[in-house]
């Protein structure tokens, strides 16, 4: 046969309601001695010495790491400036430079320049006219814009839109 329990004889517990706490009490059971009190002062004298001095180590060594960084990137400047003087040394490249830049040539040499030289996917391709005839404008566009703006500066009565009302139907009375 199976067995079967009888339900609780106790319902279960319920948290009693939320007390004032009492602070006087809590309070009072704090024995401080003067030993303590000593030791509290040190530590918050530790406390108000150590944070500035931290925070100026934070920020100068935040300042480091920058001027480090700063002084790679000059590093690889001064590399590649060094490179590039030693290229400049070289007279084929000077050469090179004076031929494909300045299109200098050497006496008794014949230079041809190829204008059309891109490959047949680069060419630009040819737009065709907005129009076959040229439109002219019914007024001088300088007097309507004087009248537009004259026209806007001298309306007196400005009609604003009703939102959510169907056409036909009056505007709703504006509250007094």
């Amino acid at each position: 046969m199976a067995k079967t329990t009888a339900p609780p004889s106790r319902p279960p517990r319920r948290r009693p309601a939320q007390a004032a706490v009492d602070v006087r009490g809590w309070l009072g059971g704090i024995r401080l001695s003067g030993f303590m009190v000593i030791m509290m002062g040190l530590v918050v004298l530790a406390a108000f010495v150590l944070v500035p001095t931290i925070g100026t180590y934070v920020d100068q060594r935040q300042q480091i790491a920058a001027l480090e960084e700063a002084v790679v990137v000059s590093r690889e400047e001064v590399a590649e400036l060094e490179s590039q003087r030693d290229r400049w040394a070289d007279p084929a490249y000077i050469t090179t430079q004076a031929r494909e830049r300045l299109y200098y040539v050497r006496p008794g040499e014949v230079v041809y320049l190829v204008d059309d030289d891109l490959p047949p996917e680069l060419v630009p391709q040819e737009q065709s006219p907005v129009s076959d005839e040229v439109g002219q404008t019914r007024t001088d566009w300088m007097s309507q814009l004087v009248r537009s703006v004259t026209a806007a500066g001298l309306a007196q009565t400005v009609k604003t839109p009703t939102v959510g009302v169907p056409d036909g139907e009056p505007p709703p009375p504006a509250a007094p």
